[in-house]
């Protein structure tokens, strides 16, 4: 069992100094309506859920958080959850050089391949692929359905539990009070992109109907070239040409997007389906180009929440169920037709120990897959009996399993090694010790209390503790404090500790039959301590200055270790990173028709024994967007993103990571008949070439989109 855990680092030890002495005031809600149309201290009191589980507004909220609505997404242009993240201070939006370059937020140099340790939820529900740990593969989600996106940057498993490690993410998607009307839209752009999409609401026997869907397709930037990949190495080691590099990642996505909400006065009801077909593996699963591959994902979710109690009661009681469905199947061609390998006696790579040299005529084939569920069962109590206190009791459990699949012309129970051809003919290894890794659940139960408690009338403080007990490893205990002191009218500070773990995935845990990675049964939770100081200050009714300090401690964070005398890499809790740093923020709002917010962020993140930065990572952001309508309905929105100071990692001898900084311009004008929008997008409008960092295979890192153009017309049926 952990206890819980008091930090010693400098900034946490005057974090506790300051905390004697600090005073606060409530403030009473507000709802975010149109962004455009209010004030910064009306944006200060948007309502926020995720840093309580309570609604609080934004300004008085215990956590470093950020609200973006959807006439800001709108604004912006963006098509897709990631394009709004990227405009969240301190956040950035990387890819993946373990998982065919899947999404990586990377927040506050906490960096990883499968980046488990930001907990992604959609309307208060996790969104996991528990193979992995992370969010579903290849996950991309559009923006029709979502009304805000909330996000906290640092610790929240104080109230959510696992993975919210270094943020949280929850995306709150509309019901039907959010739609006001009957709206479609479509838009074309380059890369024989388009987008179609529908939404609609109505009213039945006092429950509210609500209905959003939304189709992507996409060929993908056949320009995201790249020279060398995983195959270039072998065919320079064993004397062959088959290697497809040059060429171009393989970035083509097709997806169908629906929700649908249902509501009244106690129960809300979620339905989702997130369906991706034939999209594309990136620089492929080995790291060796592979343009015929593809993924497969069948996603949904569900979830119903009932209120017992009526508005006038002192207590608030809920109870929420949901249920997660995944099935993903992806096709590898791993290494392309005509690789020749050297195969050990388990039917694996093996350039150690080989029992022969293989010559794979079709490819070395691999078809994974398998089926994921997530149930989950929440008790919440809201007491608001007191004048002074507000308490919040969770209590609930979750029930987690995989059932994985796999067909392969390669490893254990298909061949021997000795073979001189293989063609591409499949072996179903499903349900047998040889798949790569067995059925595997695990329950959780968890119990949680927090108090919102008003010292003073300038001084709130927060405290919450959260007890989870895991079936496969233990038990975990998270606490959170925190203080909002408004010293004025015109400064409010924060002071934040809160601890967090991320739990070891299946696939860390029971990975097996693989050539490069496996499991480790032992593992042990990941484990986070941080403590941020922040300020906002009003220096005018239209400028407001955030400034937040960071310094956090993470312990026992897992990775995949080389095996003595031996090709393979073991999971294990073998490293701890310390971590400090600020985000500073500027909004100015000189007019409802002008508004400008810009931030830098600054982070130093080390190995904790060797001192050595962690590698990939952005040391430094710089992020500006301004909104202006320019004339009566006509609005351009242009965002700047400057992304710097990332390093290699140690042993890595390639030149530095390159620069990079991104413009989008997107130009709006509403009604241009009585019903119609049209907006106009150019991304990346200075054609960078901005880059991603890689593993060593793909010797020049992971190029981004070029320049693109995007035209969308909006129709309202009222």
């Amino acid at each position: 069992m952990r206890v819980i855990r008091i930090p010693t680092t400098p900034l946490m030890l005057v974090s506790a100094f300051w905390a004697s002495g600090l005073y606060a005031q409530t403030s009473a809600p507000f709802s975010s309506g149109d962004f455009y149309h209010l004030s910064l201290a009306e944006l200060g009191q948007v309502e926020i859920s995720i840093a309580t589980g309570n609604s609080t507004p934004l300004d008085r909220a215990p956590a470093t958080a950020t609200v973006i609505s959807a006439s800001e997404i709108q604004a912006m242009g963006a098509r897709n959850l990631n394009e709004v993240l990227e405009t969240v201070p301190g956040l950035h939006v990387s890819l993946s050089s373990l998982s065919r370059l899947d999404s990586v937020y990377s927040i506050r140099g906490i960096h990883t391949g499968l980046n488990p340790q930001v907990l992604l939820m959609l309307n208060g529900v996790p969104v996991q692929y528990n193979a992995q740990g992370g969010r579903p593969t290849l996950f991309r989600l559009p923006v029709t359905s979502i009304d805000r996106v909330e996000v906290i940057r640092g610790p929240g498993s104080a109230v959510y539990g696992a993975d919210a490690y270094a943020g949280v993410i929850n995306v709150i998607t509309k019901d039907a009070g959010a739609i006001d009307a009957t709206r479609m839209g479509g838009g074309v752009g380059s890369f024989n992109t388009r987008d179609l999409w529908l939404q609609t609401a109505s009213e039945w026997n006092d429950i509210g109907i609500a209905l959003s869907v939304a189709y992507q397709e996409s060929d993908g930037d056949d320009q995201r070239r790249v020279s060398t990949d995983l195959q270039s190495a072998l065919d320079a080691a064993l004397g062959t040409d088959v290697s497809l590099a040059p060429g171009a990642l393989s970035t083509r996505y097709n997806l169908l997007d629906t929700h649908l909400a249902l509501t009244s006065e106690r129960v809300q009801f979620n339905l989702w389906n997130w369906y991706s077909r034939d999209a594309g593996v990136g620089a492929g699963a080995a790291q060796a180009l592979d343009p015929a591959g593809r993924d497969d994902s069948n996603l949904w979710l569900g979830d119903l929440t009932y209120r017992f109690n009526s508005d006038t009661s002192v207590w608030d009681n809920s109870i929420r169920t949901s249920y997660f469905h995944y099935d993903q199947e992806s096709q590898f061609v791993l290494l392309p037709p005509g690789t020749e390998l050297l195969i050990g006696n388990d039917g694996n790579i093996d350039f150690q120990n080989p029992v022969g040299l293989v010559k794979f005529t079709d490819g070395y084939l691999g078809r994974p897959g398998g089926l994921a569920k997530d149930a989950q069962l929440d008790l919440v109590s809201i007491y608001n009996g007191w004048d002074l206190h507000r308490l919040r009791l969770a209590v609930g459990s979750r029930y987690q399993s995989i059932a994985p699949r796999e067909q392969k012309n390669f490893g254990p129970g298909v061949i021997e090694g000795t073979e001189s051809v293989v063609d591409g003919a499949l072996t179903d290894v499903s349900h047998t010790p040889n798949v790569f890794l067995p059925d595997s659940s695990r329950t959780i139960r968890y119990l949680s209390i927090q108090d919102e408690w008003q010292l003073a009338r300038a001084l709130q403080f927060t405290a919450g503790i959260r007890h989870d007990d895991y079936s496969d490893f233990g038990t975990t205990t998270n606490p959170r404090m925190a203080l909002v002191w408004t010293a004025s009218n015109e400064l409010t500070t924060k002071l934040l500790f809160a601890s967090a773990f991320r739990a070891p995935s299946f696939t860390e845990q029971f990975s097996k039959n693989n050539p490069v990675s496996l499991g480790n049964p032992d593992l042990q939770p990941e484990q986070i301590d941080t403590a941020e100081l922040s300020f906002a200050y009003s220096f005018a009714p239209d400028l407001i200055a955030n400034l937040t300090l960071f310094e956090y401690r993470a312990k026992d964070m897992i990775e995949f270790i080389q095996d003595e005398n031996s090709t393979t890499k073991t999971a294990d809790n073998a490293r701890d990173q310390d971590g400090r740093g600020f985000e500073l923020e500027l909004n100015w709002k000189p007019s409802s028709a002008l508004y400008f917010s810009s931030s830098y962020s600054q982070q130093d993140a080390r190995d904790a024994y060797t001192d050595s930065l962690i590698p990939d990572a952005p040391g430094q952001q710089l992020k500006a967007n301004i909104n202006w309508e320019f004339s009566p309905r006509w609005f351009v929105h242009g965002q700047l993103n400057w992304v710097g100071d990332r390093q290699r990692a140690a042993t890595d001898l390639r030149a530095d990571i390159s620069d990079y900084t991104l413009v989008n311009v997107t130009l709006r004008r509403k009604k241009i008949t009585p019903n119609l929008d049209v907006s106009l997008a150019l991304r990346n409008l200075t054609d960078e070439d901005a880059r991603e960092p890689s593993s060593g295979e793909i010797a020049d890192d992971y190029p981004l989109e070029s320049r693109s153009v995007w035209l969308e017309l909006r129709y309202n049926f009222n």
